[in-house]
């Protein structure tokens, strides 16, 4: 048995009937969507080709198309992780492949998140084939040309190595500027559809597409840094004397108005 069924299979947290698993990583998995004792993340929910009906505020499980499916899956053996329970299946036509939907990282697979994930948003996941030649291909659309030796990654300044591989890309409009999937990943959950572009030459819409292709997960929303919350530690002033012995007369906690004594902020 695996070490993430292992790890799965003690926590005490009840698991998705899609993947079998509890603790995954949500930009992966979408949240979890429960009703009737039945867990499965959201994810999991339309990479298996079934979709919750709609509700105004909420989201109803199509609990038979969902047992139907666990009993397919139960028949079909994850080709990452060897366990059986794999849901979703590749998209690459001819393709008889299984895997559960946490196992598509671990085993180089591409997952292209599209449309609004509210409402009609499918999820299409398809392995690679192996061999450096094939998966280099499709994974890099963009160019044929490996980086060159020393090439760094422009997000987190490590280097990308001097081959094409699932986990380094390029940006389709420049064609120089190079990232790790991980680092180019973290960009676009935080700046979402609103803010996401090239880290090199700021293009968009040629980029997003091919990071879209490509497997990278865009949520469809503003940035992170735009919610209301994330500012309001700018505007709090420091009111409080830090200094090991405070000589104001009125104590270190209090305000000091219109006292000529003043609170110097480094």
């Amino acid at each position: 048995m695996s070490d993430r069924k292992r790890k799965a299979s003690s926590s005490e947290e009840p698991v998705c009937a899609l993947c079998g698993q509890a603790d995954v990583d949500p930009d992966i998995c979408g949240h979890t969507l429960f009703e009737t004792g039945i867990r499965v993340h959201e994810f999991c929910l339309t990479s298996a080709n079934i979709t919750a009906k709609a509700r105004p505020g909420i989201e109803v499980l199509p609990l038979a198309a969902i047992a139907r499916k666990v009993r397919q899956a139960n028949k079909k053996q994850c080709c990452v992780c060897g366990e059986r329970g794999a849901a979703v299946t590749c998209a690459e036509r001819g393709c008889a492949r299984s895997f559960h939907l946490p196992c598509a990282k671990d085993g180089e697979c591409i997952t292209q998140y599209f449309g609004d994930y509210s409402t009609s948003h499918r999820a299409h996941p398809f392995h690679l084939p192996p061999g450096p030649s094939a998966g280099s291909t499709a994974l890099n659309k963009a160019t044929q040309e490996a980086p060159a030796e020393g090439t760094i990654c422009l997000i987190c300044l490590e280097p990308v190595g001097d081959s094409l591989s699932y986990h380094t890309m390029v940006c389709p409009a420049c064609k120089h500027v190079w990232f790790h999937r991980g680092c180019i990943q973290q960009q676009a959950l935080s700046a979402g559809t609103a803010y996401f572009e090239c880290p090199g030459c700021r293009d968009y819409i040629l980029f997003c597409e091919e990071m879209s292709n490509m497997g990278i997960h865009i949520p469809l929303r503003d940035a992170s840094w735009e919610d209301e919350e994330s500012y309001e530690p700018l505007v709090e002033m420091h009111s409080r004397c830090d200094a090991s012995q405070c000589l104001y007369h009125g104590g270190r906690e209090q305000a000091l108005g219109a006292d000529p004594v003043q609170l110097l902020c480094c």
